[in-house]
């Protein structure tokens, strides 16, 4: 066991590899346990495609301690607490808050259920039904299926590509051998870290993490993910539906977690689509009265990333929207005077900062850090990343990520399947 000093945070390496975070805030009266691990829909075989959404489900569903999903729920909601999960692409968590007096009861259920979940067969039909409606309530909803379509086309013929639910197949044909087989796979020690924030004190934490994790071994050979390679697709997706409006997406490929530059990607990002104040919100939304919503996010993997515009546009505005974008987009690649740099740099370290006052955000600072990348930066080292980036370095990022070739359009409404959409898709 090895214990490190990080700046704000401390770190313990158990024997068995699992790593345990604990960031103090004593004058809280609360603390956030959080499970992060370094699993998700990426490193599923088209076979297994969701089996790490369903597994996280059915984590919930009982041990042999705690029988049914209810006496999970009651545990922590009896107390006031919060209790969730989620799955991504590459990281999986687990996550209670609870009122300080409760730690060791909420410890023990989130390790009860990480060790000792039963898979029971009678569970396992009734999720697989409870599954089936989240793909049936996904699909319906056109602001989400629009997402997933421009996964599709960004990392084309590539796990990443996949709903990280799955699909209505796949999830039909889950067995509970291959639910056990791959947690014995990927649900390993030296691939978790759990980390802590709140009124909480390492060495207890430390010590509770051995008494009831000391033991979790990891017992066989891990696989990697499949790399990402880009390959030669359709760049544009449509599916035709009855709604009252159009939703749509325009992608490009990003830059990877481990990119360096990727902060100045995310500041680029802040001046496009970040807030009201954004320049998408203020031409799309204010100045053309094409949209109610509209903005832009950032996703960034270990290998792969990517820049989205999102919005809900009406049907006969559709082409000029798309142009309208792109035009947003095109201007990045020009000088962006120093006073909007100024108000983006403010906009990302103070909306940095506020979330630093929640001890959830903390603990998932912390975990999602080490768990991807093994390094955690700390605020204050992120807030002078921020600082230093000059509006060079943005247009540099820019004029090598913007360009017309790679974008790609989902849209999901009352257009035409034939739509020919792909001539606007110019930078």
């Amino acid at each position: 066991m090895t214990t490190k000093e990080i700046p704000y945070f401390h770190k313990t390496t158990l024997d068995n590899g699992l790593r345990v975070l604990t960031a103090p805030m004593p004058h809280l009266r609360s603390v956030a346990i959080s499970f992060f691990i370094g699993t998700g829909s990426r490193y599923e075989t088209d076979p297994q495609a969701g089996i790490s959404h369903f597994i996280e489900h059915l984590v919930f569903r009982g041990t042999k301690k705690r029988p049914t999903s209810h006496d999970i729920s009651v545990a922590i909601e009896g107390v006031g607490g919060i209790l969730n999960g989620g799955t991504d692409k590459e990281l999986t968590v687990y996550w209670c808050k609870v009122a300080r007096p409760h730690f060791a009861m909420a410890f023990d259920v989130l390790t009860d259920m990480l060790l000792n979940a039963k898979f029971d067969p009678a569970d396992i039909e009734k999720e697989r039904g409870v599954v089936f409606e989240e793909i049936k309530m996904n699909n319906d909803t056109p602001s989400q299926r629009v997402g997933m379509l421009i996964e599709e086309l960004l990392w084309h013929g590539h796990p990443l590509g996949r709903d990280i639910i799955g699909t209505p197949d796949s999830i039909k044909a889950m067995t509970r051998d291959m639910f056990l087989d791959y947690l014995a796979s990927q649900y390993q020690p030296s691939h978790t870290v759990l980390a802590l924030a709140g009124n909480v004190e390492h060495n207890e934490m430390v010590t509770a993490a051995v008494q009831a994790l000391g033991k979790w071994t990891d017992r066989q050979p891990r696989p990697r993910f499949v790399p990402f390679a880009t390959k030669k697709g359709r760049r544009v997706k449509i599916e035709t539906r009855d709604t009252e409006q159009v939703q749509l997406c325009l992608g490009l490929p990003g830059l990877s977690l481990l990119d360096p530059k990727r902060f100045r990607l995310d500041l680029l990002n802040v001046v496009l689509g970040e807030g009201m104040s954004s320049r998408l919100f203020a031409e799309i939304r204010d100045k053309l009265g094409l949209a109610y919503s509209i903005h832009s996010y950032i996703d960034h993997f270990l290998d792969t990333g990517s820049l989205v515009i999102s919005a809900g546009v009406e049907t006969k505005k559709l082409g000029l929207a798309i142009t309208s974008i792109l035009e947003q987009l095109a201007r990045l690649k020009d000088p962006i005077p120093e006073e909007e740099l100024t108000k983006a740099r403010e906009y990302a370290k103070g909306r940095l900062l506020l979330r630093m006052e929640d001890s959830h955000s903390v603990s998932g600072w912390m975990g999602g850090q080490e768990v991807m990348t093994g390094r955690i930066r700390t605020v204050d080292e992120v807030v002078a990343i921020i600082d230093a980036i000059t509006g060079d370095e943005l247009q540099e990022v820019a004029r090598e990520l913007l360009a017309g070739e790679k974008v790609r359009l989902s849209v999901v409404g009352p257009v035409p399947e034939d739509e020919p959409l792909e001539t606007l898709l110019t930078l």
